[in-house]
């Protein structure tokens, strides 16, 4: 479960195969005792919660970095090591 981003006490992770429980792509936040899944493509909340002040952040974090979440996606799909994505300032 590499983490690819941490920002504002927020861990942003993506899971290689994860395709099978949540097929859209999608990553993992973790904010304390909090985890969710939320989709890359429109920030929906696939599965748990956030506080919504932290919730608010990852969307907007992903609103800024869709396309290499997305290119992120397609190579932990393939197998491949994924990148590190810039944190929201």
């Amino acid at each position: 479960m590499p983490t690819i981003s941490m920002f504002y006490g927020i861990l942003v992770l993506m899971y290689f195969y994860d395709d099978k429980k949540h097929s859209c792509p999608h990553i993992h936040a973790e904010y304390g005792e909090y985890q969710a899944s939320i989709a890359i493509d429109d920030g929906s909340v696939l599965t748990g919660s956030l506080p919504r002040s932290k919730m608010k952040l990852v969307q907007a974090w992903i609103e800024i970095h869709r396309e290499d979440l997305l290119v992120d996606w397609k190579l932990a799909a393939a197998g491949e090591p994924i990148f590190k994505i810039d944190p929201l300032k």
